[in-house]
């Protein structure tokens, strides 16, 4: 047994060794590169950039796992032995399947002695924050989502131009531009070097508001986040001021990508949220507010009539099976009728019209290009 003994004693003692030289983790250097934003059903492409440098010999495995919900077309890890400075780019493609805002957390290192007998890990690097945006589809605005410039107030420096409305003339400016001068009234002011350019009255032109009604199934709640995402493409595709306003709050109006961006990351993080119909945020002055909803209970009609004090038009959209026709889709079989509220909804239309509301009830066998008329 004595001559055993040296033997186990140098296996202990290199058990030890290695032990110790996988206790120590390599320096590692970790860069991920993705953008911010993506479409519900759309690609990301994601690049990760590794340094890696292990003075002793290791075994080196790196995994970097993305959300739930958004697939990579191949995996993000390494594995391999690494003595010295090693440099790694991975690269893949995520797709993205369903809308939400996902903290992707650091990536995962594990390292080991050359053996592989003795493992430890941690987290390196840092989490990024990645939102996966509603996706949208074509859609034919109402008339009353596309306000005229004749339609606002007319105010003597805040809004837009009207080419069509002459407020007078004043002498040129540094920055004005030359088919503003008014060749006329230059001519008539001959004595003066200056020339005389044409003043426009400028109206305050209206934006659109869209309210998320969360108290609805979740059938529901994800139709209405797919309409009202189209709905704030289409004004932003008009060119018009968009907000997105839900219980808690409405974002702010503007025509900026900024605005644009923050009302779709409202919809992408959106969730059920019941007994909330009531909660209205008041519009901005003689702006459009579409409001969405399943049940257009009571509390929510009246909050409507609130906001038409201050909205120059109100549009309530009834969806009372939580979906709709797309446009292209085909006609679906429909067995039953809405419920008692939305019929009572119906009935109170033309009241609810002289007020300035306008209400459209969306079936689920119907088309929602009818909301243009």
């Amino acid at each position: 047994m004595s001559a055993y003994l040296p033997w186990l004693a140098l296996l202990a003692c290199a058990l030890l060794l290695l032990w110790g030289s996988g206790r120590r983790p390599p320096r590692l250097s970790v860069q991920r590169h993705h953008d911010r934003y993506v479409f519900a059903g759309g690609r990301l492409a994601v690049r990760l950039e590794l340094t890696l440098h292990a003075p002793l010999p290791l075994w080196v495995v790196l995994e970097d796992l993305s959300p739930r919900t958004l697939i990579p077309d191949r995996p993000l890890r390494f594995a391999g032995l690494v003595w010295g400075r090693c440099t790694l780019h991975l690269e893949c493609h995520l797709q993205a399947n369903r809308r939400g805002v996902f903290e992707w957390p650091p990536p995962l290192l594990r390292w080991a002695d050359p053996l592989g007998l003795f493992w430890s890990q941690r987290r390196v690097g840092q989490s990024t924050r990645l939102s996966v945006l509603p996706a949208h589809h074509p859609l034919l605005l109402p008339d009353l989502l596309r306000p005229l410039l004749s339609e606002g107030l007319i105010t003597p420096r805040l809004g837009l131009e009207d080419p069509a409305s002459l407020r007078g003339v004043r002498e040129y400016r540094p920055g004005d531009p030359v088919n503003r001068i008014h060749w006329r009234q230059t001519a008539r002011h001959a004595f003066s070097d200056v020339p005389v350019v044409r003043e426009l009255e400028r109206v305050a032109s209206s934006g659109l508001m869209v309210h998320l009604d969360r108290g609805g199934d979740r059938v529901y709640l994800e139709s209405a986040v797919r309409l009202a995402s189209s709905l704030v493409h289409a004004a932003a595709g008009e060119q018009l001021s968009v907000s997105l306003s839900t219980a808690d709050g409405a974002t702010e109006m503007g025509r900026s990508d900024t605005a644009f961006r923050a009302a779709l990351e409202v919809l992408a993080a959106v969730g059920p949220a019941p007994d909330t119909s009531g909660e209205l945020p008041l519009p901005p002055y003689g702006s459009n507010v579409v409001i969405l909803t399943q049940h257009a209970r009571l509390p929510l009609v009246e909050a409507a009539l609130r906001a038409r004090a201050r909205a120059g038009k109100v549009t309530l959209v009834v969806l009372p099976e939580g979906f709709y026709l797309e446009p292209g889709e085909s006609p679906r079989p429909q067995f039953s009728g809405p419920p008692e509220s939305v019929r009572d909804l119906e009935r109170r239309a033309g009241i609810l019209a002289e007020a300035g509301i306008a209400v459209f009830v969306v079936r689920g066998n119907q088309s929602v290009l009818r909301l243009a008329g």
